[in-house]
């Protein structure tokens, strides 16, 4: 199954993707490049019809300068974790 099938995720989580990629005035193969993945896969991700690894979101978290916690909709808090110092 696809979608809200899966973790609980709802459609405004999936959101959050596409408004930080159009917030960089950016397209989904810009974004699939970052990721080392293809255009299409990344739009399953956007769409929410395939689960984004946790490595592609740090990645993404990285990239945009934000939380995975954002990103996935568990917070409306923008600002990015402090980075572990080891």
């Amino acid at each position: 199954m696809y979608g809200k099938m899966y973790l609980g995720c709802d459609k405004v989580n999936f959101n959050r993707l596409k408004d930080l990629r159009e917030d960089k005035d950016l397209n989904q193969s810009e974004i699939a490049k970052v990721l080392k993945t293809t255009q299409q896969q990344y739009s399953k991700y956007e769409i929410g019809i395939r689960l984004i690894p946790i490595d592609k979101l740090n990645i993404l978290a990285d990239f945009y300068k934000t939380s995975i916690d954002y990103i996935v909709g568990r917070t409306n808090i923008k600002k990015p974790y402090p980075k572990n110092k080891i």
